[in-house]
């Protein structure tokens, strides 16, 4: 499974208790991060690895830039790309973001591409404890864009 986490600076505490709950199943799948939230990402994994005696395991984390430097773009290209299986975005809906309009652009390409995305932790553990998580004979719906993309201009 391709996952995406990113998390705002106020949600990132929530991201890593998130990840190190979840250890026994994010440990084993291929993971995308913004930023720093990558490097707490792959320090909660190396953590969770040590305190089960898993040192033969390698997290295969993903370290993106920073969101507002690039990073939710990177990731976006990556919906686009059907590159990604899930999109886990803890967001702070307190605090004003300076790249906004790229939060949003997320949204809508995950929506727009049939994407599982969850705001939160509580869409987090619906989605990784959902019996369609990581099932291979699940295939997520792709829509078809080709009348769009051969539309007479």
């Amino acid at each position: 499974m391709r996952i995406a986490l990113i998390a705002h600076d106020n949600c990132k505490r929530d991201m890593v208790e998130w990840v190190s709950h979840n250890f026994e199943v994010l440990v084993h799948q291929d993971l995308y991060c913004t930023g720093t939230t990558g490097r707490l990402v792959r320090e909660a994994l190396f953590r969770g690895i040590k305190e089960e005696g898993l040192e033969k395991v390698e997290p295969r984390v993903t370290c993106l830039k920073s969101g507002p430097l690039g990073g939710d773009q990177q990731i976006g290209a990556m919906i686009a790309g059907d590159e990604l299986d899930v999109v886990i975005f803890f967001t702070d809906s307190l605090t004003a973001q300076p790249h906004d309009t790229d939060i949003k652009s997320l949204q809508r390409l995950a929506s727009m591409y049939n994407l599982p995305m969850a705001g939160n932790r509580a869409t987090a553990d619906y989605i990784i404890t959902s019996p369609l998580f990581d099932n291979p004979t699940y295939k997520r719906y792709r829509p078809n864009f080709d009348t769009y993309n051969n539309r007479k201009l």
